[in-house]
């Protein structure tokens, strides 16, 4: 079944707490399946990780732990207890054990997972592929795709029989599929579960063991035979000809009839993630605290030395500059952002597009309208090249932003469809082979220099572009060429902390620092407990 990126799946989104929505908010998703594989009985869990991949050295610092264990819980992305998942965890009475050795995983961000309770043992592995995005792709050693965007109910058989006719007469289903195997299961794809009578006719039945129903996790749902008007901007021109539409409109096109629901909806879902992230801003101007980071809270001194006319003019600009610092302040200190696409990225989008619509006093209208042109963006790279930074460097992720802000930015200003690509074309090119190497496996620094490098970037592109700069590559071939670049960067500069700044004299020094904090906060915890 071919999928197609969801602009509120894949691009904007999801809504979170944590360093990382590849380690967090994705390992979070993970957790809640593993869960719903057990029948919410969980005893113990092994997890287990390769060497060579990027969670090695980054599952704990980064929250792949905390997103995992608050999966196991039950918990949302933006629950406020995930920073006490320890706790919470030890309370529920599940033994966790994380073990690093060759596992032949072929991709950097996967987890394999055996899960035992009373009275079974099952398995899974899965991937973190991006921006809080997950694919299934074993359980129980049978080869799957699971997404999270589907109902999906597994039944375990002796035989497959006459099972699969049975249910495809009985109820109408996205997608049937049996996987043989020790444990073999029929795996059924659907808008809903399989209705109760029907589930207990199958568990009547001597070939079924018993049932398993795994919830989506994914805010848009998929279906069979989906389809979508274009998946790159050339054929995104040539679908606009004689309708000439805007870029907004067009990102409405193409969600609407992606996720199968109305224009209305759309707009209004993305109305509701704009509030999300101006609040966000606003707390982060307050100013935040959080006793397991690097970075304080610095916005609110950019904010009075900018009040204080310290700083060198240019309103529009420092605007920008602190509202993406707030909004990254917001996310390392465990507050609710928005993955835009990423959490490590969050801070570019919104710090660009609200900070410039604040400032040129545009209502919250036309900022809803921007950000769905910069969601539109994101569907063609997350189609065609990649948001981990595990695999794509730092030009995944504040790269991608920058993109995406700079064809919100054209759009503020009423620019034109071919000016919007045109920036967006220009943001990416300057980002090219950025790499990723936070400091102290933290996602602050230099993630907030290079958020505010991104947004203040994407700002620079969307004026050229709206003076007709000519940008030279179509965008289709920068993101073309994104993914060739991030495949040539090499394991120690994306995302692993084994290069780069994060290797430093000082950075290990902080890093050392951090882990000796942590210890003592861990004899607190243990004394309390």
């Amino acid at each position: 079944m071919e999928t197609f990126p969801s602009i509120f799946n894949d691009v904007i989104g999801p809504v979170m707490r944590g360093p990382s929505s590849s380690h967090c908010a994705a390992s979070l998703r993970i957790g809640r399946i593993c869960r719903d594989l057990m029948d919410g009985e969980l005893k113990e869990v092994l997890i287990e990780f390769d060497p060579n991949g990027s969670l090695a050295t980054t599952h704990k610092g980064q929250g792949s732990d905390m997103g995992l264990f608050g999966g196991f819980l039950g918990w949302e992305a933006y629950d406020e207890k995930l920073p006490d998942y320890l706790h919470a965890i030890d309370e529920a009475g599940i033994t966790t054990k994380i073990e690093i050795h060759s596992i032949g995983a072929t991709h950097p961000n996967t987890y394999k997972i055996t899960l035992k309770s009373s009275k079974e043992v099952r398995e899974l592995t899965a991937l973190s592929t991006g921006g809080g995005m997950i694919e299934i792709i074993e359980i129980d050693k049978a080869k799957v795709f699971m997404a999270g965007d589907f109902y999906e109910t597994l039944i375990y058989v002796k035989s497959a029989g006459n099972i699969i006719e049975f249910i495809d007469r009985s109820v109408h289903c996205d997608e049937i599929v049996y996987h043989a195997g020790a444990s073999a299961f029929i795996e059924v794809k659907s808008n809903q579960f399989l209705p109760q009578g029907i589930c207990e006719e199958l568990t009547a039945m001597e070939e079924v063991l018993f049932i398993k129903k795994i919830n989506p996790v994914l805010p848009v749902m998929s279906r069979k035979g989906l389809t979508v008007p274009f998946i790159t901007s050339e054929e995104m021109l040539a679908y606009n000809e004689g309708r000439n539409l805007e870029l907004w409109e067009l990102a409405i096109e193409y969600e609407s009839m992606r996720g199968n629901i109305s224009k209305e909806e759309v707009f209004e879902k993305m109305k509701k993630i704009v509030e999300i992230m101006q609040n966000s801003i606003e707390l982060g101007m307050k100013g935040t605290k959080y006793a397991d980071r690097i970075l304080g809270s610095q916005s609110q001194g950019f904010q009075k030395q900018l009040k204080e006319k310290k700083l060198v003019e240019g309103d529009v600009l420092n605007r920008v500059i602190m509202y993406t610092s707030a909004m990254m302040e917001v996310k390392s200190s465990m507050g609710v952002v928005v993955a835009a696409p990423t959490a490590g990225s969050c801070g570019a989008l919104p710090g660009a597009v609200i900070g410039i619509a604040t400032e040129l006093k545009l209502p919250q209208e036309e900022m809803v309208k921007a950000m769905l042109s910069a969601g539109l963006i994101g569907v063609f790279i997350a189609a065609h090249a990649t948001f981990a930074a595990e695999v794509g460097g730092c030009m995944a992720e504040c790269g991608s932003g920058s993109g995406m802000a700079a064809a919100g930015i054209v759009g503020l200003k009423n620019g034109t469809l071919h000016q919007s690509l045109a920036a967006a074309s220009m943001a990416l090119q300057s980002s090219l082979g950025m790499i990723c190497d936070m400091i102290a496996d933290r996602v602050e620094a230099p993630c907030l220099n290079r958020n505010v490098m991104a947004a203040t970037n994407a700002l620079s592109c969307a004026n050229m572009a709206l003076s007709d700069y000519n940008h030279l590559i179509p965008l289709d071939e920068v993101i073309e060429t994104m993914k060739k670049v991030g495949d040539a960067i090499p394991n120690t500069l994306r995302c692993t902390g084994l290069g780069g700044l994060a290797i430093t004299k000082t950075a290990k020094k902080i890093e050392a620092m951090l882990d000796q904090n942590e210890k003592e906060r861990s004899k607190t915890f243990y004394k309390v407990c």
